[in-house]
């Protein structure tokens, strides 16, 4: 991993989308950071794309993605929010391109979309009852991730937020979910397990094609990924432009795939770096 003042200013330029996790990239201590914040706002006021992606589930998004008048939280200034690792979004309902410009004018709520049917999630949500109880009758230490607002596509057990589990630990409940034929990731603070191929890196891929009918693989050169930990692989993998908060170095060495910069602050505070790196090269 590389400084992040060796990312070149030429580069940076080029720079018009951003996508980012939230624990421990933008969070600090479980809530946004009031610089991380204002990196959100000060990139959708100079014309950026801005896409949060997380592990979170769709519930614990919605307060993000739509506000909670009742208590007290606006909506992010995003352009969307993947949830679950990419397998449903909250977005800007389209019916023309001008629909897209909802950001610049006044604020519209985005609405779910998922890449798998009503159906499909249905019989899911059965296997995935039947797979939790098999983990916490063989590993009765282990947890489910405290949700709020429920998860709908993918299980999550908590390793590292309110429970702590060993690394060994970690292994056999991953092999568990492997056995019963699901995908995994592991997050800063959740083992996730899905029915179905999803990770960050294919939900950026089916959201961008959604929203703007364009292909992110053919455009790397004009976005960004900002990330932590294990589940961001996917995008550290294939983003050509891709930064690590600093508390990435407490797994890197766990890592395959890693980051090609690195901020010199931590969480949030490193969020705002990569932002302002950002907004000054296009401001020259």
């Amino acid at each position: 991993m590389l400084p992040l003042a060796d990312w070149s200013l030429q580069d940076r330029r080029q720079i018009s989308g951003i996508f980012t996790d939230i624990d421990d990239t933008l969070t600090t201590a479980g809530a946004i950071t009031p610089k991380a914040l204002q990196a959100l706002s000060d990139l959708k006021a100079a014309g950026l794309q801005v896409i949060p992606v997380t592990g979170r589930p769709v519930g614990w998004c919605e307060r993000f993605a739509n506000g909670d008048p009742a208590q007290g939280v606006a909506p992010w200034p995003v352009d969307a929010l993947l949830a679950e690792n990419g397998a449903l979004a909250f977005a800007p309902e389209i019916h023309d391109q001008n629909s897209l410009q909802t950001l610049s004018n006044k604020r519209k709520l985005l609405s779910k979309i998922y890449q798998q049917s009503d159906s499909t999630r249905a019989d899911n949500s059965a296997r995935m009852r039947q797979v939790a109880q098999r983990v916490l009758r063989e590993m009765p230490q282990v947890r489910l991730s405290r949700d709020e607002g429920g998860r709908e596509t993918d299980l999550a057990f908590d390793h590292h937020e309110h429970q702590q589990l060993s690394p060994q630990e970690v292994q056999q409940v991953l092999a568990i979910l492997h056995d019963e034929g699901m995908h995994t990731t592991v997050s800063s603070i959740h083992i996730h397990g899905c029915f179905g191929d999803f990770n960050k890196w294919q939900g950026a891929c089916w959201l961008v094609q959604h929203l703007w009918q364009r292909n992110l693989a053919q455009e790397l050169e004009r976005w960004v990924f900002v990330g932590d930990s294990g589940n961001d692989q996917a995008m550290f993998q294939h983003f050509r432009h891709s930064a690590g908060v600093a508390n990435i170095r407490h797994c890197a060495a766990s890592l395959r795939h890693l980051p090609r910069y690195v901020t010199p602050a931590e969480r949030g505070a490193g969020f705002a770096q990569v932002a302002q790196a950002i907004l000054q090269a296009q401001a020259r």
